[in-house]
């Protein structure tokens, strides 16, 4: 009997869809499976919100600029690929917040804000005394008792105060997240936080043990905790597509329309053509998907689940130019304060053999629930206020000799109060209904790279162990 040839195709040309196919091809390869791979990308560049810039010798970053290293994803893609040695670590520095026009450095041992070193904390000017207090009643308070999924913050503000929860833990929350801690889910956000109020009275002290969580430390004094590449994140999505040679990669392609054909999926595209497959990986953000799945009543669920458009503003001035605090890294800011931007990187501190000798580079951020207009402004309007939020924490000397807006739309999906549930029952629906189709990416598990690598391989994995057990069924109904 003739091997069987099984047809995948990948919709989705980023990170996720990207290491789907990889892992598909690798483990086929591996266990000498015939599959036939199609990734299709919408776009005319594959990567997604990876996106590179090489200008006047700076590497700029227009979407993620680097990985969490204490997370290995990438660093074991990396070896495989053979771009290892290309791996560089950002350099150590501090990480600040900004409250009402003045920089704080984030107390050591903090966990997302959460002081596990409580010295550090006492001796630090992030918090008043009354506000100290407040945080220390942690350590009183009855244990945490409840597992059921809850809002963040109204957690946070019933072991720590308000004081603590506005000027520390919203503002590093609001740089990774770019959501609202009293929508964002606990279980989907800080599940460590439930982990430790069940281990320790405290959570103080349950964070302290929690080993799991250190890699949400922000201690960089002593050694960066960030990871990229030598020539910017593009060199994962430029070796990748350069591996995928037992693929075909369609650019420029939509996929508009599902319709089941038996056993197998029928996709219909945006230049009337149509592509049939025994089974498809959609590593789609939800919005994008919910025009393909709703029509045949899937996915409504998902209807409801915002996200946040945001923006990064890159400025370049000559070295010194700009009399930055001392080792200073990078600062989020609160809230509370009178702010466009909610968090700015110092690239040629963070990074620099990526910037040229004798310059800086500041990255901003802005954007975030309840704040999005600001997205919409033109360049110069955006470039204007970035500059006004610099002048207040910064002696800035010199005009920048170059801008760079670059705006993503509904980029950052919020992770709601019950998200987990939601995707698990939307990943049953679908298997119920589809059971030839998968979906994968950042609306659903984590949409930081490591976590978007980690779904693409899961999902291929779980392909091959349906194709395996397709193949040994054929054999067994063969003899």
């Amino acid at each position: 009997m003739a091997e069987q040839t099984h047809k995948v195709i990948v919709v989705g040309g980023g990170i996720t869809g990207l290491s789907s196919a990889y892992y598909l091809q690798k483990l086929a390869i591996e266990q000498g499976l015939a599959i036939d791979i199609t990734v299709i990308e919408a776009a005319h560049r594959l990567g997604g919100k990876i996106q590179t810039l090489q200008k006047d010798g700076f590497v700029i970053e227009r979407g993620p600029d680097s990985f969490v290293s204490r997370k290995n994803s990438i660093q074991q893609l990396a070896k495989e690929l053979g771009i290892e040695d290309q791996l560089i670590q950002s350099a150590p520095g501090t990480t600040k917040v900004a409250v009402e026009n003045e920089l704080y450095s984030i107390p050591a041992g903090s966990v997302m804000g959460v002081p596990t070193n409580f010295g550090s904390f006492l001796a630090s000017g992030i918090s008043s005394w009354s506000g100290k207090a407040r945080a220390m009643g942690d350590f009183f308070l009855p244990t945490t008792t409840s597992v059921e999924d809850q809002p963040l913050g109204p957690f946070l503000r019933r072991r720590f105060g308000n004081e603590l929860v506005e000027n520390l833990i919203e503002p590093l929350f609001s740089g990774v997240f770019a959501g609202d801690i009293d929508r964002l889910s606990i279980k989907s956000t800080f599940p460590e936080l439930l982990e430790a109020g069940e281990q320790q009275r405290s959570l103080i002290r349950g964070l302290k043990k929690n080993q799991v969580a250190n890699y949400r430390a922000f201690d960089t004094e002593k050694t960066g905790i960030f990871q990229t590449f030598s020539n910017g994140i593009e060199t994962l999505v430029q070796t990748l597509e350069k591996e995928l040679h037992t693929c075909t990669i369609l650019k420029g392609i939509k996929v508009e329309k599902l319709v089941q054909k038996g056993k197998q999926v029928e996709l219909r595209l945006n230049n009337e053509a149509s592509m049939i497959a025994d089974s498809v990986i959609f590593a789609l953000p939800h919005a994008k998907l919910m025009p393909i799945f709703e029509p045949l009543g899937l996915l409504k669920g998902l209807k409801d689940m915002p996200s946040t458009s945001i923006a990064t503003v890159s400025i370049a001035f000559p070295e010194g130019a700009v009399k930055n605090p001392k080792d200073c890294t990078g600062f989020v800011v609160a809230r509370n304060s009178d702010f466009t931007i909610t968090a700015c990187s110092a690239a040629h501190l963070k990074w620099p053999t990526l910037i040229p000798p004798g310059k800086a580079l500041y990255r901003s951020f802005i954007g975030r629930v309840g704040d999005e207009a600001v997205v919409e402004l033109s360049d110069g309007e955006i470039v204007k206020a970035v500059l006004e939020d610099l002048h207040k924490l910064m002696d800035i000397q010199e005009e920048p000799e170059f801008t760079i807006v670059s705006r993503w739309k509904e980029a950052m999906p919020q992770y709601l109060v019950g998200h987990g549930d939601r995707i698990a029952a939307a990943k049953k629906e679908v298997q119920d209904a589809l059971p030839m189709v998968q979906i994968a990416g950042g609306s659903f598990e984590g949409f930081g790279l490591p976590a978007c690598v980690d779904q693409g391989k899961a999902a291929a994995e779980l392909l091959l162990e349906r194709f395996v057990a397709e193949s040994l069924s054929m054999e067994g109904t063969a003899k």
